[in-house]
């Protein structure tokens, strides 16, 4: 008996395999009650509204108390089921609301529809240039997000593969994870590895708001001993004398990273607070409002930041955050996306240069750890109390399943009846 049959060898004769083709695109929104993807819809109470947050409208005494008051949670959430002819559905999510539905059924949709879904870099491609002439940034590249997102699915619920596997597989058996929240005290007690909490003022409030802004930096510090990593988001507030005088003034309360400092396209401005900072210790990150891998080549290429913070869900998708991934190895440069929660995580399993994760703290005080998109999925994997995270191989997919029983979906531009 031979020791390997016939059985063995593929056959010369090709496999023909139906190709997997995406039979429909659909988007929808959630009610202005459900936070979904956009995690700035809260009720009054919640800190994230309340605290006093330094954001691009400081300059304007009206709209210094809060990130809302100027209009950030207007869009609201945008939901993407991408279905196969044969009923396989793979859901994606950004924020963008409506007008992220009208040009996801309008005009993303001749790009997908009918396409084999293997070819997710055609897709992402077309979908990139036929929106160049009113796209390229913000609200065109969150649709598309969230269309590559919902793309990306499929493939893993076809291959029944997690999503990290897609990608080569992991990189670490569980991921670090530090809290954004306005109590890095209670961060620290629910296990977190670190803690990053807003700057309270900005340039605009002075030399008052600069002794402000220290005070806070003292207070959480003393809050959680001299040895716990703290950061600082400035939410595109600043200017550069200002960033660079706040990098040496924090100096004392070792601080981890001061982040998104700058307007996103002041690309100049960040390489001179990384040369202006001169001896002072705190790392300089940025990225989360920057959109596709030509942004990213400009930080990277002018030195701008130390380390990189892509949101997979408004950077592009997968589809250019692992091209992004790539640009900064080849630099040694870590990359530690902004929230996006599971789409992130899954990034962050699958390569080396992502050290560790962050989780947005939804819950109101700021007090227990919640589901960053609040109930837009049945079962967001959230971190453990020691602030590790881990996925389930045995999810396919982004391995999360659309709450549908629990949301009030709308479709605002249908265009296939069912």
């Amino acid at each position: 008996m031979p020791l390997l049959s016939s059985r063995h060898f593929s056959s010369t004769t090709p496999v023909q395999r139906e190709k997997p083709r995406v039979k429909e695109l659909r988007a929808y929104v959630v009610q202005k009650d459900e936070a979904g993807a956009d995690y700035h819809r809260q009720q009054s109470g919640h800190w994230i509204i309340d605290t006093p947050i330094s954001n691009p409208m400081s300059v304007y005494p009206p709209y210094r108390k809060s990130r809302v008051s100027w209009g950030i949670d207007v869009l609201g959430t945008v939901i993407v089921e991408a279905e196969l002819e044969d009923g396989t559905v793979g859901v994606g999510t950004s924020i963008g609301g409506e007008p992220a539905c009208y040009l996801i059924e309008n005009h993303f949709s001749r790009f997908v529809e009918g396409q084999d879904v293997r070819n997710v870099e055609l897709m992402w491609d077309q979908m990139w240039r036929g929106s160049m002439p009113y796209g390229r940034k913000g609200l065109a590249i969150q649709a598309l997000s969230a269309v590559d997102l919902a793309l990306w699915d499929c493939l893993g619920k076809l291959w029944q593969e997690p999503i990290y596997n897609l990608l080569g597989g992991k990189t670490k058996e569980k991921l670090p994870v530090y809290a954004t929240t306005s109590r890095p005290d209670l961060a620290k007690k629910m296990g977190f590895h670190a803690a990053k909490f807003p700057l309270p003022y900005s340039h605009a409030e002075g030399e008052e708001g600069m002794r402000k802004n220290i005070e806070c930096v003292r207070k959480h510090r003393e809050s959680v001993g001299p040895d716990f990593p703290l950061m600082i988001d400035c939410y595109m507030s600043l200017t550069v004398p200002y960033a660079i005088a706040l990098a040496k003034a924090v100096e004392p309360y070792k601080i981890k990273w001061i982040e998104e400092f700058l307007p996103p396209d002041d690309y100049d401005g960040y390489s001179q607070v990384k040369k202006g900072k001169g001896e002072a210790s705190c790392l300089l990150t940025t990225g989360e409002h920057e959109y596709t891998r030509y942004g990213f080549r400009e930080l990277i290429e002018r030195r701008c930041v130390d380390i990189l913070q892509p949101d997979i869900t408004w950077v592009g998708g997968l589809t250019e955050a692992k091209k992004i991934y790539s640009m900064a190895a080849a630099y040694d440069i870590p990359v530690i996306p902004h929230g996006s929660s599971v789409f992130s995580y899954h990034l962050q399993f699958a390569y080396a240069n992502s050290p560790m994760a962050e989780i947005l703290i939804m819950s109101p005080k700021a007090d227990k750890v919640v589901p960053v998109f609040a109930n837009l999925f049945t079962n967001e994997p959230l971190p453990d109390d020691q602030g590790y995270l881990q996925l389930d191989e045995n999810k396919h997919g982004w391995g999360v399943d659309l709450n549908k029983d629990g949301l009030k979906l709308q479709r605002p531009y249908p265009r296939h009846q069912h």
